[in-house]
């Protein structure tokens, strides 16, 4: 995180989260960034933010300094619609709309949480849990948390920019017709 975020930053960006995965294929480093004022990523922003990543990785490995030492794939993707909640920020900026919260150590009986989002307090967040009603935990006890895909949250989002798709249509159909 610590050799992500500032290449982050120096294009405008906020890093959401960072993830190494490893798995039955090739382990894949998961970066989720966001523009501050959107709450997005373009495909041109994901592109500059993951050739700066991998420019700075390959300068720390001909140092002998690879931060990664084996084989991997690097992916940097926007957060979407039903993004994942990771900082306390975002259990402030998405309240009012349904969210999961998977817990570290079960509240009121319950190791999962969903429902409204009442915000956060400190380190207190708060949900209005369809089930057991209004429940807090702090944001140490949270495993993993999302926003649930609802049509005020759609609402409530900022559209992805539609600039350059005119172009990307009128470029398929001209090559259509040239066939």
């Amino acid at each position: 995180m610590n050799l992500i975020t500032p290449e982050a930053e120096a294009l405008g960006f906020e890093l959401v989260r960072v993830q190494f995965v490893s798995g039955a294929d090739e382990p894949t480093l998961q970066i989720m960034a966001e523009r501050p004022e959107t709450g997005q990523l373009g495909i041109d922003d994901c592109a500059a933010l993951s050739r700066r990543i991998s420019e700075k990785f390959d300068v720390l490995e001909e140092e002998g300094r690879d931060p990664i030492e084996e084989a991997y794939r690097l992916e940097v993707s926007s957060p979407g619609i039903d993004r994942p909640l990771t900082r306390a920020k975002d259990y402030a900026n998405w309240a009012g709309h349904e969210a999961r919260i998977n817990l570290i150590e079960a509240v009121s009986g319950k190791k999962q949480l969903r429902g409204l989002l009442d915000g956060i307090e400190g380190e207190i967040i708060a949900i209005d849990d369809r089930k057991a009603g209004r429940q807090t935990t702090t944001l140490d006890n949270v495993h993993s948390a999302k926003l649930i895909l609802t049509d005020a949250l759609i609402a409530a989002t900022i559209p992805v920019s539609a600039d350059g798709a005119d172009e990307i249509e009128e470029d398929t159909l001209n090559e259509e017709q040239e066939d």
